[in-house]
């Protein structure tokens, strides 16, 4: 499988042209930026592919000092669920 691109305001991998998982962020202002999509084509669902493209965003937070403000529902869910993201997670 191909590795985690980085790209204008998101995170995804293509294969053979076809995007098959991808998650999107907007800048909010200068601290802040919302997490608003994730998707992962369903043969890969399961494989924990979700998850790595959140880590790629809560990496870009921290190294940016930014805070995230996450309306997709997954990334909501995971970032309130685990204690490794609450200091990138705005409250």
């Amino acid at each position: 499988m191909t590795k985690i691109q980085k790209g204008h305001n998101k995170f995804f991998i293509k294969e053979q042209g076809e995007m098959i998982a991808e998650i999107t962020y907007e800048p909010l202002n200068d601290e802040q930026i919302d997490v608003n999509h994730t998707y992962v084509s369903e043969r890969l669902r399961g494989q924990g592919i979700a998850e790595q493209l959140v880590d790629h965003v809560v990496e870009l937070a921290r190294e940016e000092g930014k805070k995230i403000v996450p309306t997709c529902w997954y990334v909501e869910v995971r970032l309130n669920r685990n204690e490794k993201y609450q200091d990138v997670l705005a409250k």
